[in-house]
């Protein structure tokens, strides 16, 4: 769970892939989302979220991969250079999850040193690495809202992530940022 990737959807700033993950959760509780949204860090978005888990949606287990696979997608969308640049730093390494008690998203370590868990996230995570390495038309700064029932945020459909001003504002600066640490990097030489 990492902070500093805010994701714009629509005119709302979700700070953490985590809150919208948790928000997309419960579609037909717009009092849940937002207190959802609101927080901080990814791990009070999850920790918020947990009473209300009786109103989580009907489909939950069904789509819930899909619905992360889409939040960390998103989180790519609206911090295209500094999450691209994360994920392809880490080579063909394995991405983990390191939980305490999560054996789906993550693994556990066991007293050997092993991991044992599905690593759901470290998987798609990934995935999403690989595609990266092959995305020579940037496809990845947009992401497409699923196909799925109640795919709504504060009570609205969700829209395409990554080409609205906001994202590209973001993507921008990046871009500028990025350009001026070269520069940097260069007259230092």
């Amino acid at each position: 769970m990492a902070t500093g990737y805010s994701i714009k959807v629509g005119d709302i700033e979700v700070r953490t892939s985590e809150a919208l993950y948790q928000a997309c959760r419960f579609p037909n509780s717009l009092d849940v989302q937002k207190m959802i949204i609101e927080q901080k860090s990814p791990m009070m978005a999850k920790m918020k979220s947990k009473p209300f888990r009786p109103k989580t949606r009907p489909d939950w287990d069904m789509v819930k991969v899909k619905i992360m696979q889409w939040c960390i997608r998103a989180k790519l969308a609206c911090n295209y250079y500094k999450f691209r640049d994360l994920l392809l730093s880490t080579g063909d390494k394995s991405i983990v999850e390191d939980s305490h008690r999560d054996r789906f998203w993550g693994a556990i370590s066991q007293e050997d040193g092993s991991l044992v868990g599905e690593n759901v996230l470290g998987r798609l995570l990934m995935e999403l690495r690989e595609e990266l390495k092959v995305d020579k038309m940037n496809n990845l700064k947009k992401v497409q809202p699923l196909k799925i029932n109640d795919f709504n945020l504060l009570g609205h459909p969700i829209p395409i992530i990554g080409i609205n001003d906001d994202c590209n504002k973001i993507i921008e600066k990046e871009e500028k940022d990025k350009k001026l640490r070269q520069l940097q990097l260069f007259n230092k030489e």
